[in-house]
């Protein structure tokens, strides 16, 4: 009976065995697949364990490293080992060089607790010539994204009302002075479009065109990619410093685009470039000229920034040379064919479509909408009703147009519950003006609502057809 009970207590200590070696060989195996050089020591700090990327890394093999203490691989640096040993705190991104070839590296090592005791450290080596790649690969794109040719003119700015056709002339006679530009208008207007038209039609036409959205980037980033930097100007500066966009763009134009948003400390630099003509690289204190054509853009209100005093005046003034202000879709209506045709055209051809024409009740809702997002909503617009046609349809339906809200229109019944005064306009005549919009409003946003089927849109409205079929030839909707 005893032996019988010695042999399961056997078989179950071997069966504890075999899963902890089974679990070792797994442990082994991750360890080894990892693509970062790993490095462990145990609580005396001599090597415990490396894998395959160690080697390549530092070309240091398991005979150089196990059981030796853990400075036999640096070349350069103190040993973060010891140090994590001693403190039992984790530290990251050390910079030293491991390895006879001394190769630099950044390496974050953690202490190995178990059960409160401490068992040793873990380190993972990063290897600098790789991240250095990367970020200059990163660079380049960056390059190459920002100094993309300069490839609209005014001939690709569509509309013939004239509205657009006094703000291109505007932007034509601002063109071929070297005066600072500024763009005005709502979202979507298209105000980068004019300044690839202004760089074009100008004598730096053959200079760098470089278009930097001041409302993406944060204030101490936006500082160092205008102006640049020099070694050591902040932590992680890269060596030998970096030079700014306003010093690529010599000889050409800077376009910077949501000007409004920039900070005051940045607004005093942005001056003295305007001014002077002179820029200083961050954690430098020498300036050096520059010659480069300014265009900046906004949809902000400028006048209320400056008497917030969240806007310099002096650079108000320097940066309002020229103004051009960019109409708004809904003050161009008429523009609205001209667009929807030049869209179809490029819709066509990224696509793969056919699709020849709008139909005239679509065109009426398009006509009809107020356009909070202006020509890039119509693109979008246009482009959903495109993907929602079916292949081999070639006009454009109200039913493929997806449901447009009216701000203007106030009526719960149908769903729609928003303010009435918010995209009515009293340009032409007061209540009656106001009344008109309203009417027609309503009509266009049951219209689509039904899919076009005027005998349900009358229901809607509680109206006899005649009296529907009245109401839309007062508007001109049929």
């Amino acid at each position: 009976m005893e032996g019988a009970i010695e042999m399961e207590e056997f078989d179950e200590l071997r069966a504890k065995v075999n899963t902890l070696q089974e679990v070792r060989i797994l442990l082994s195996a991750i360890i080894d697949s990892s693509q970062d050089a790993i490095s462990v020591v145990d609580e005396n700090g001599l090597g415990l364990l490396i894998n395959p990327a160690y080697t390549r890394l530092t070309g240091l093999t398991a005979s150089d490293v196990i059981g030796k203490p853990p400075t036999v691989d640096i070349a350069e640096g103190e040993s973060m080992h010891i140090q994590v040993l001693k403190t039992r705190q984790s530290v990251k991104g050390v910079f030293m060089k491991v390895g006879p070839k001394r190769k630099e590296v950044i390496v974050n090592v953690a202490p190995i607790i178990v059960s409160g005791q401490l068992r040793g450290s873990v380190g993972v080596l990063h290897d600098i010539s790789e991240i250095h790649k990367l970020s200059e690969e990163l660079e380049r794109a960056k390059r190459l994204i920002r100094h993309l040719e300069a490839k609209y003119t005014f001939s690709d700015i569509i509309g013939e009302s004239d509205a657009i056709k006094a703000s291109i002339e505007q932007a034509r006679r601002a063109a071929v002075t070297p005066a600072t530009v500024l763009l005005r208008g709502e979202s979507g207007t298209g105000k980068e479009l004019f300044a690839h038209a202004i760089h074009r039609s100008s004598d730096r036409q053959k200079g760098q065109f470089i278009r930097v959205n001041c409302g993406a980037l944060a204030e101490g980033l936006l500082e160092s990619e205008l102006f640049g930097y020099v070694e050591g100007a902040f932590t992680g500066a890269k060596r030998g410093g970096k030079s700014g966009l306003f010093e690529e763009a010599n000889g050409g134009t800077i376009f910077l685009d949501e000007i409004g948003e920039i900070s005051l400390n940045l607004q005093a630099k942005l001056l003295r470039a305007l001014q002077e003509r002179e820029i200083v690289k961050v954690g430098d204190n020498r300036p050096f000229n520059i010659d480069v054509r300014v265009i900046t853009a906004t949809n902000a209100n400028l006048e209320a920034e400056l008497r917030a005093s969240r806007f310099r005046e002096d650079l108000y003034y320097r940066l309002n040379v020229i103004p051009v202000i960019i109409p708004p879709l809904r003050q161009r209506r008429e523009d609205i064919p001209l667009l929807v045709h030049h869209l179809i055209g490029s819709f066509n051809q990224d696509y793969g479509r056919c699709v020849e024409r709008v139909s005239d009740e679509a065109l009426q809702i398009l006509m009809g909408y107020h356009w909070p997002g202006n020509v890039r909503e119509l693109e979008n617009i246009l482009g959903r009703a495109i993907i929602n046609m079916r292949l081999g349809e070639t006009v454009v339906e109200l039913q493929h147009l997806p449901v447009l809200a009216y701000p203007n229109v106030n009526y719960p019944e149908l769903g729609y519950d928003n303010s009435v005064q918010s995209g009515l306009t009293t340009e032409e005549g007061g209540f009656e003006s106001l009344q008109r919009q309203w009417e027609r409003a309503i009509l266009l946003v049951t219209l689509q609502k039904n899919g076009g089927n005027k005998t349900k849109s009358a229901q809607d409205l509680k109206m006899s057809l005649r009296n529907f079929y009245y109401k839309l030839e007062r508007h001109a909707l049929i």
